[in-house]
């Protein structure tokens, strides 16, 4: 044994102290937009050096919160139950299932809006969005939903919709949003003769 650390102990190493600084920054974001670098390293247990060497900048830092929180999405999003419900249904069911970690994370997109532009955001959306508008593309398909309006600007919707909600019940304005979420988005992608548009929130 020499005492020197190994490049695998190193790795180990790095890998560790990003795990813990994403799950610091994740956690205080989403409580504080306006964390510092400094309380994030403290919660994550590293110094700011060690901080900066991973991530450059509080904006990267940001960035990388961002993106590990939309891959979890992601994951509920792609769940394989919903690929056997029909359209509406599983749209409801992915509505419920993401507002948690909107609910969760609400201030995180609050930090996000704050240190990133906007087409950055949009853009890590971009995957989760694609599995909407595969969705959505299949209920045209099935005759579920509407076909008078073109995808993208249903995908766009529903996006900012979303995006909406989690403002407004960051704000206290919205005391109940995923019943709200779930009539809103099938008032917009149900045909406009189909009863089902008219869903109440209760």
């Amino acid at each position: 044994m020499t005492g020197r650390t190994t490049p695998a102990r190193r790795r180990a190493d790095a890998e560790r102290n990003i795990a813990a600084i994403l799950d610091a920054a994740t956690r205080l974001l989403s409580t504080d937009p306006d964390a510092s670098t400094a309380d994030i390293a403290q919660a994550a247990g590293v110094g700011r050096v060690t901080l900066y060497g991973h991530f450059p900048s509080r904006q990267s830092l940001v960035e990388a919160v961002l993106e590990h929180t939309i891959t979890v999405a992601g994951a509920t999003i792609d769940d394989r139950e919903l690929r056997g419900l029909p359209a509406p249904e599983a749209l409801a069911r992915l509505v419920r299932s993401s507002w948690e970690i909107l609910d969760r994370h609400g201030r995180l997109y609050s930090a996000a809006a704050r240190a990133l532009p906007p087409e950055l955001i949009r853009a890590h959306h971009d995957p989760v969005l694609v599995r909407i508008e595969n969705l959505i593309d299949r209920g045209r398909h099935d005759g579920d939903f509407r076909t008078d309006l073109p995808v993208s600007w249903l995908v766009a919707t529903f996006y900012s919709t979303l995006h909406n909600a989690a403002q407004e019940a960051g704000a206290g304005r919205l005391p109940d949003p995923a019943p709200v979420l779930t009539a809103t988005l099938l008032s917009l992608l149900l045909p406009p003769s189909d009863p089902r548009s008219r869903l109440s929130s209760s």
